[in-house]
């Protein structure tokens, strides 16, 4: 009888250990290298649908800076107006780097006075200019970006607010995992000479 009682008991302390383990690299991982996402809205439509869930980078912006064309997630500037509490976090796409002049005008996102070319979101998408950008452009200081959702008639982004800094953004998106029919990985966008 007591030997059943020590083989359960020492089984019992190897599942724990186990388990405990298993929690630690959990948690290693998310605090400094992954962190998973989920897609909430249509601000990256047809590129991402709401209710996709992805990765995300943590590691690579502590190495480099972000690049054009990359998709990033960022904590929501306070103009964005999140319900407070909620820790909202905000998937968009970086249109301009530190240096860039970045305008809105003739629906087209426009960087250093030319015209940045989009194949990644349908033609007849209408790009208006938000408070951040009407009538004016938006000078990149060290450290700022330019950001903006795909889906631009329904994105919230620096077109209203302005720009963000890299102290707000997570990582980079690199990997979509669900729904199983959608898994892919996420690359940034390339664009012609001179960007």
């Amino acid at each position: 009888m007591s030997s059943t009682v020590e083989k359960i008991g020492a089984t019992f302390l190897d599942l724990i250990e186990t388990m405990a383990i298993s929690f630690s690299i959990f948690l290693v991982v998310y605090l400094f290298f992954l962190q998973p996402h989920q897609v909430n809205g249509q601000s990256m439509v047809p590129n991402f649908q709401s209710g996709e869930h992805v990765l995300t980078d943590k590691v690579t912006f502590k190495m480099r800076d972000p690049q054009r064309g990359e998709i990033v997630v960022f904590h929501a500037p306070p103009d964005a107006h999140c319900p407070e509490g909620t820790g909202c976090d905000f998937i968009k796409r970086v249109l301009g780097v530190p240096g860039d002049t970045v305008e809105v005008k003739e629906n087209a996102i426009w960087v250093n006075s030319e015209k940045l070319p989009e194949p990644y979101i349908p033609s007849d998408y209408l790009i208006l200019p938000g408070n951040a950008t009407k009538g004016k452009g938006v000078y990149l200081g060290p450290n700022e970006y330019f950001v903006s959702g795909d889906n631009r008639p329904y994105s919230s982004d620096s077109r209203a607010w302005g720009a963000i800094t890299k102290d707000m953004i997570v990582g980079r998106v690199f990997f979509r995992y669900w729904p199983v029919v959608a898994i892919s990985t996420v690359g940034k966008a390339s664009y012609p000479e001179p960007f």
